[in-house]
């Protein structure tokens, strides 16, 4: 015992310490420069111990100053778990010089890198049971709203920024990359066709959409390249991190459409997707006849703590820990974390009893697209202590939905 508590006392000074330093954000260009000029496993190696246990150490820091009651949900203290493992199997590199044995050590380090990106599989998912977990249990609190998704867009950002260092590295210079896109630098496409992106995200969208609906509506695309009209539109980018996003608004657009028009005889409107580019924004616009959505519920579909999807069963004796992110509700605020991790952002503009229209901005330029990321300071610690303030306008009716707000007099 007196170990073990030797230990876990050594990597929680170790987490205050490298929490300390801020994440070093890196742009899409300088991800693609290094892949293509002078990629060298021992440069990436020297870079990624360190930068790993920093973004690491941050999160872990931020995950301490949730409430109590939501940090000892099982889900929660699990992922805690896996974050807190991961990173001692960063410091086990802390010390080791490539030059002490530089083949043994890169293939070592490649296969941690592996081993911890497996393990963090789940985390999307088992977080959003932990949140679950917590509102059986003691109810929706405002305040704890607010802070549950201040963390959890900084979390999962984290997260997003975790996995594409490891990805770069592992497609990079380990066995993934005799299977990866010839032309990709590790998960960069240098000239991504985004045209093409969208499809793809349509298509699959599009068989979901059948298999549950029997039906689904057709695509319609228009292209404006401002910089060169003659050409296709190509970015530097990533693209699962493009289908990702898309896929979820085609999702959302193809369901709403569907169950608009289900009694309707003329068919149904199809989804139109304009793909835009100017000198600094790439814009993709995904335009329904779904309906819409009232404003008010705008910002809530964003929200992690309001989602309004349908609960997944949790079954502790099932023997599984995974569980379908889907039934989270969570799709839209992961791909607005996705747009922004690089600069870029989603908005959503409905017409209530029309339509609804979703835009991804992406920056144009790659020197442009920097990491977007968390850091844990004393802004963030403030946050967490503030309470909500009160209004500075009347606003009796801020949910005319909300009944419990009118009492008699």
């Amino acid at each position: 015992m007196r170990l073990f508590n030797f230990l876990l006392k050594d990597v929680t000074s170790k987490i205050e310490y490298y929490s300390r330093f801020s994440p070093s954000p890196m742009s899409i260009k300088q991800f693609l420069d290094f892949g293509m000029e002078n990629a060298c496993e021992k440069t990436s190696y020297m870079f990624l111990r360190k930068e790993l246990a920093v973004r690491g150490a941050n999160t872990m820091r931020e995950i301490n100053l949730l409430p109590s009651d939501l940090r000892m949900q099982p889900s929660i203290s699990r992922v805690h778990s896996w974050y807190i493992q991961s990173f001692e199997e960063l410091l086990e590199f802390e010390n080791r010089a490539p030059e002490d044995s530089p083949v043994f050590l890169c293939d070592s380090f490649l296969e941690s890198l592996v081993k911890i990106r497996n393990r963090h599989n789940d985390v999307v998912p088992t977080m959003a049971q932990g949140v679950i977990e917590y509102k059986q249990k003691f109810g929706f609190d405002p305040f704890i709203s607010s802070n549950v998704q201040y963390f959890l867009d900084r979390f999962y950002t984290n997260r997003i920024s975790f996995r594409m260092l490891i990805n770069q590295h592992t497609l990079l210079f380990g066995d993934e990359r005799t299977t990866s896109h010839p032309k990709h630098i590790g998960g960069i496409d240098p000239a991504c066709n985004v045209t093409e992106v969208v499809k793809d995200a349509y298509e699959t969208a599009k068989m979901l959409c059948e298999q549950y609906y029997m039906v689904a509506p057709e695509l319609k695309i228009e292209e404006y390249n401002a910089k060169a009209p003659s050409k296709a539109i190509q970015v530097v980018y990533v693209p699962s991190h493009l289908f990702h996003m898309l896929f979820e608004l085609f999702k959302n657009s193809m369901r709403a459409t569907v169950e608009h028009h289900e009694d309707s005889s003329a068919g149904l409107p199809p989804v139109k997707a304009m793909v835009t580019l100017g000198k600094e924004d790439l814009s993709i616009k995904i335009s329904d006849k779904g309906g819409g959505v009232p404003r008010r519920k705008i910002d809530k579909l964003f929200s992690y703590m309001y989602s309004t999807a349908p609960t997944p069963s949790l079954d502790p004796g099932s023997g599984t820990q995974a569980v379908p992110l889907a039934g989270f509700g969570y799709g839209l605020p992961i791909s607005r974390l996705y747009a922004r991790y690089f600069q870029g952002d989603l908005n959503l503009y409905s017409l209530q009893g029309v339509g609804t229209d979703a835009v991804i901005y992406l920056k144009a330029l790659s020197s442009e697209s920097f990491e977007r990321l968390p850091v844990f300071n004393k802004s963030a610690w403030r946050h967490y202590q503030t309470g909500p303030e009160a209004d500075d306008w009347s606003n009796p009716r801020s949910d005319p939905h909300d009944s419990s707000k009118f009492k008699n007099n």
